[in-house]
């Protein structure tokens, strides 16, 4: 049975994702892309116009990810700290789960990004970033965060974001216990059980 045309695509920014994220998107050929799904070359155009927009689709892809996830957490919370501990958990099982290799790529291959691509880009990373804001926003007026909640913001995500970096999936803490204690430090609580390391 063939893959349907949205399946083949899903297939395509997957594999795409993972071959930017280990070898870079310079480093990454076309080919590469089209022998990890089993196309030729060729037939990768009939599905993205060039390679950057196979990458802007990675990234957009992987931004709508966190969204979505950002959005169900938020529907089962109902105070402010609540609600931020939804954001952070559903962020860190976005970066670390199964999107993260278009999040890396995001994180690390924007610069690769045509001026025009960025403007699509940033429209979708400011509407993540405004359910954040919304949320930082309640927990300042109630004394629970700093003022400055931009700043507040950007060294939120900054820190969370970070992890894809050093998280390893079989160290100490799961994602779900380490989540708790990030929305304990951004929440000035005392984190709760659990041993120390990741």
């Amino acid at each position: 049975m063939h893959p349907t045309p949205r399946g083949r695509r899903a297939g395509i920014l997957a594999a795409a994702a993972r071959l930017f994220r280990t070898q870079g998107f310079e480093r990454t050929t076309v080919r590469q892309i089209a022998d990890a799904v089993g196309l030729q070359s060729g037939s990768l155009f009939h599905h993205f116009k060039s390679k950057e927009a196979i990458l802007l689709a990675v990234m957009e892809d992987g931004v709508r990810q966190a969204i979505a996830a950002a959005d169900r957490a938020l529907a089962a919370a109902d105070t402010p700290p609540e609600r931020l501990r939804a954001l952070v958990r559903a962020h860190l099982e976005t970066l670390l789960g199964p999107a993260k290799d278009a999040l890396a790529v995001l994180l690390y291959e924007w610069r690769a990004l045509s001026p025009e691509a960025r403007e699509r880009l940033i429209a979708l990373r400011d509407a993540y970033e405004a359910r954040w804001q919304q949320v930082l926003d309640e927990l300042a007026r109630e004394g629970r965060a700093p003022q400055d909640t931009r700043l507040y913001r950007r060294y939120l995500l900054g820190a969370l974001n970070w992890a894809h970096e050093w998280y390893r999936p079989k160290g100490e803490l799961s994602v779900a216990v380490l989540a708790e204690r990030f929305a304990a430090f951004a929440l000035g609580e005392a984190p709760k059980g659990g041993r120390d390391g990741v």
